[in-house]
């Protein structure tokens, strides 16, 4: 058993592996307490990953309002560089329009060796010179503004994404620490106390089949009627929407299920006005995350 722990370990299967070993009668109650001292430590790591994390998420809300007063600037700035130009392009203008309001040239008077004709082309010139350079300045600042807009978005989006993970993250850790806490003899099974499955037929579609046995041995501990389809790998399609009417609360995991598995899932429940829980992965900690969380459990225990 410590040699298969051993093994498990290395390949980072912690919660199958330490499932099967605790409820394993071949366990010793000295082998017991140190696997349980060992995933203790881990969740220490997983803690102190977290705790980094919410660190860098301070540091990007620092960033990310150091940002948009930038931006604010740099828009207020352009937005004064454009009034200013505009301005100085209609003075010019008016100008030149009262310039050549007030000439009225003899035919003779217009060829091209005659001063003021000099004068009026130089001028027309330059600011048309002056238009062009203006008008690129003013494009490379809106595209500047723009650039700066999509990547305050980009980081917008990457922080609330950070802090949907930790989240999730933090209630699995909960979950699973509260699930391998000791109660009496060490070698006994993990405590789920607080979850009451009852008379709940749970349906769970697609995951890894290594995994569907503890899965359906927890739930089935808890009381639940464990139902499952493999989301159409060898389990016909057709069996979903019998599946789904017989259940109570259907889940199924996002990183182990077709994509048209979870439509189909969604859409059943949906009809039928059933709770589904998409899991964040196929693994225990994210089902005893779920069952923790998940409001049917309160309104079947009440």
């Amino acid at each position: 058993m410590r040699a298969l722990w051993r093994a498990a370990l290395q390949r980072g299967e912690i919660p199958g592996a330490y499932w099967a070993a605790l409820s394993h009668p071949a366990t010793s109650n000295l082998l017991a307490r140190k696997l349980f001292g060992e995933v203790h430590m881990l969740s220490h790591l997983v803690g102190a990953a977290n705790r980094a994390d919410i660190r860098r998420l301070c540091q990007l809300e620092a960033d990310k309002t150091d940002l948009e007063a930038k931006v604010a600037r740099q828009q207020a700035q352009l937005r004064d560089a454009v009034v200013s130009r505009d301005a100085t392009i209609a003075a010019l203008r008016g100008s030149l329009a009262n310039a050549l309001a007030e000439e009225r040239p003899e035919p003779a008077a217009t060829v091209d060796g005659d001063p003021e004709h000099r004068t009026l082309t130089t001028l027309v010139a330059d600011l048309e010179r002056r238009l062009t350079a203006e008008t690129r300045r003013r494009e490379r600042a809106e595209d500047r503004a723009r650039s700066i807009t999509e990547e305050l978005a980009e980081e917008r989006s990457r922080r609330l994404q950070a802090e949907h993970r930790n989240g999730m993250l933090t209630a699995e850790l909960e979950a699973l620490e509260a699930s391998l806490a000791p109660h009496g003899d060490a070698a006994e099974e993990p405590s789920v106390d607080g979850l009451d499955l009852a008379g709940v037929a749970l349906l769970y579609v697609g995951g890894r089949p290594n995994q569907l046995v503890h899965l359906r041995a927890l739930g089935e501990r808890l009381g639940a009627e464990f139902l499952h389809h493999d989301g159409g790998v060898e389990d016909r399609g057709g069996l979903l929407p019998g599946l789904v009417s017989r259940a109570d609360l259907v889940m199924f995991p996002v990183d182990c299920v077709s994509h048209d598995a979870a439509l189909l899932v969604k859409r059943l429940c949906r009809q039928g006005d059933k709770p589904f829980v998409p899991l964040r992965s196929a693994g225990l900690s994210s089902f005893l995350a779920a069952l923790a969380r998940t409001g049917v459990l309160e309104r079947r225990s009440a």
